[in-house]
């Protein structure tokens, strides 16, 4: 039976949340000369909110914010705005992505690859905005292999993680069920996500995440790990492990056939 590989973005293909958005956000404001930048903390409780444009509209219950800011009255004129400053902040950060400062996770090409020549399937899974998603997934796998993903991103479903809806749709696509997929994330909502529409969970904690519960995921580690780069470094698990340097294909799809990820899906 066919497999799949279905990968979050941020946080997991690069550490994009601190690198890449958080600077993005700061320059947009900054250059729209809007008198409101995001700290590193303050942002960090910001990404418990899915999606970017989500955690802009936050803003406007905001008081400190309100009082800096003048927010328009209307609905429709706060989504006109928030609007104008998604596509703002999302070219910047796309020009971040491209200029190649932000590397990509140790392990996510090796295993992709590796994934792609045992015939797996591979997608992405994504709250962000699609050009900005596939402007990461092309640095990070090379634009060859980029191809070979399907990509979910942005608006396209009702409900953002942690919400199972990306997931959902993912599996619909790929035409496989759960119990033959594994979702690699980083953040307790992606990985609640990911554990409501019934798919194993491997987690690769990221600058912001690593304090996060994650004991509905099957196993966590700090990265998937490079035989010639970063090893990987076991935190919990919930299955039998094998890791010891890095994560190989064969890992992943014990994480299909453990009997923790079949009793925890079925429960």
């Amino acid at each position: 039976m066919d497999r799949a590989l279905i990968f979050d973005c941020d946080g997991v293909l690069a550490d994009t949340e601190l690198y890449g958005h958080l600077p993005a956000f700061n320059q947009m404001w900054e250059k729209l000369k809007v008198p409101w930048q995001w700290s590193k903390q303050q942002y960090g409780e910001k990404l418990k909110i899915g999606g970017g444009k989500e955690r802009m509209a936050s803003l406007f219950a905001d008081p400190d914010f309100c009082a800096r800011v003048a927010v328009p009255k209307s609905e429709e004129e706060r989504k006109a705005l928030i609007a104008t400053w998604h596509k703002e902040k999302t070219a910047i950060y796309e020009d971040i992505i491209n200029s190649g400062k932000i590397p990509g996770r140790p392990g996510i090409r090796r295993l992709s690859e590796e994934a792609c020549k045992a015939n797996w399937k591979l997608a992405v899974a994504s709250t962000s905005a699609p050009a900005a998603v596939l402007a990461v997934l092309k640095h990070v796998v090379g634009d060859e292999l980029a191809q070979r993903f399907l990509v979910l991103s942005g608006d396209i479903v009702p409900r953002k993680k942690p919400a199972p809806d990306i997931y959902n749709l993912a599996l619909e696509r790929l035409q496989l069920p759960a119990s033959q997929c594994v979702a690699v994330e980083d953040s307790r909502n992606g990985m609640l996500a990911a554990h409501a529409a019934g798919i194993p969970v491997l987690v690769t904690i990221s600058s912001y995440t690593g304090e996060e519960n994650f004991d509905e995921a099957a196993i966590v580690l700090d990265s998937l790990g490079d035989p010639q780069g970063p090893k990987s470094k076991l935190l919990t698990s919930h299955v039998p492990s094998r890791i010891t340097e890095y994560v190989k294909l064969d890992d992943v799809a014990s994480l299909i056939q453990s009997e923790y990820a079949s009793a925890e899906l079925r429960h």
